[in-house]
């Protein structure tokens, strides 16, 4: 299934193999120890696979407590299938340019996404863009085939029953039928934006899943990972607890967690 889930959008979960036979006083027995599903090709494939794996909700906390700062996106951003995505920020800015004829007007944002490599998440600020689609079908069939993990546009999409068609996840502020050919200019490309309030940086790890999208500066990728970890491990371990005592009051209790 090439690391799909519903909708075809792409995700690296955790499974268990068996790693080894292992001899032990004559005895054989099987080691088991989970391993990602597509196997890591670098460093930086293995620390993506790793954000796929934690809640964004856990993420979030961790930026919080590491930060002290909003790391998170609004309501306002949702997505167009249920989606589970992480990858390194491509960032594009649009800003308005009404009526304008100039054919390579938003070239630049054509060729911000041929350039961007696997693992990407597209990252587009729309000036005022509500009303107005930052991609649509065409942009997500080439985001696809370059291997992006997803798109996260401050505006509109389009072209939405196709793009859950190829499965390509993006969210958004709605969907809308606009265009913003004339109507818009490419105001740079792997800068840094502001996006629903949080500010992005080319590189930057962007995490998503239901609950929405948070922003993780690479340089604390690392440590936040770690944290995120950390906080899924307890509140996973937690629901049993919480069920067989029928108490969460004793669940916080034993695990510092909620």
């Amino acid at each position: 299934m090439d690391g799909k889930h519903r909708y075809g959008a792409r995700m690296s979960p955790s499974r268990w193999i068996v790693a080894a036979a292992m001899a032990c006083g004559g005895m054989w027995f099987l080691a088991m120890q989970p391993v990602s599903a597509d196997v890591p090709a670098s460093k930086e494939s293995s620390l993506i696979a790793a954000f796929r794996r934690v809640e964004v909700a856990s993420v979030s906390d961790a930026l919080e407590q590491l930060t002290g700062k909003r790391m998170y996106m609004s309501h306002r951003m949702t997505p167009i299938f249920v989606t589970k995505f992480a990858g390194f920020a491509r960032t594009v800015q649009l800003k308005k340019d009404e009526g304008n004829n100039d054919p390579a007007a938003l070239s630049g944002m054509l060729s911000a996404i041929d350039e961007g490599p696997a693992d990407s998440v597209y990252v587009m600020a729309v000036e005022d863009g509500g009303d107005i689609a930052g991609m649509g079908g065409l942009m997500g069939t080439a985001m696809a085939a370059r291997g992006y993990s997803g798109a996260v546009i401050d505006g509109g999409v389009r072209d939405v029953a196709y793009l859950r068609k190829i499965g390509f996840p993006v969210y958004a502020t709605g969907i809308v039928p606009s265009t913003s050919v004339r109507h818009y200019r490419f105001a740079g490309g792997q800068i840094p934006i502001v996006c629903d309030g949080v500010t992005v940086n080319p590189g930057d790890i962007v995490v998503a899943d239901s609950d929405g999208i948070a922003v993780v500066p690479r340089a604390r990728a690392a440590e936040v990972l770690a944290l995120a970890e950390q906080m899924d491990f307890k509140e996973h371990s937690m629901y049993p607890v919480i069920e067989k005592l029928k108490s969460i009051q004793e669940a916080v209790k034993q695990f510092g967690r909620l």
